[in-house]
């Protein structure tokens, strides 16, 4: 479901929350607890740290705080990876690539962008989104 539905049945549940009856007020609850699987998907670019090799792709992140990071290299390498929040701003994950090779990455957001590092088969790379 696109993030910005997510958003708007999420402001109807609320607007209709607040009319009072403790039935909406429930039944609003029970609505943004089962909407955790909306997201935001932003465009990602990266490159290796010794510039060999450059990234694009897109990082989904969910209302619970995970999300998932898809990246394919100028070389061909599709790299997969989940994630999740560690604090309001900041997020740690690991990928596994298409090649075999895997590593951590830690990234800083405000929530439509940001930036990030980690190592791919002990390789650094950095890497941008939003």
């Amino acid at each position: 479901m696109p993030q910005g539905i997510c958003w708007g049945i999420l402001g109807v549940a609320f607007v209709n929350a607040s009319g009072g009856s403790m039935l909406r007020f429930i039944t609003a609850l029970a609505l943004m607890v089962s909407l955790t699987g909306c997201g935001m998907t932003l465009p990602v670019r990266g490159q290796a740290g010794d510039g060999s090799e450059t990234f694009t792709g897109s990082a989904t992140g969910y209302l619970d705080g995970g999300g998932n990071l898809t990246i394919t290299s100028n070389r061909g390498r599709k790299c997969e990876g989940t994630f999740v929040y560690v604090t309001n701003r900041e997020g740690s994950g690991t990928f596994t690539c298409s090649d075999g090779t895997s590593g951590p990455f830690t990234f800083v957001s405000t929530g439509t962008r940001g930036t990030g590092t980690g190592t791919i088969g002990g390789k650094p790379f950095t890497f941008s989104f939003g």
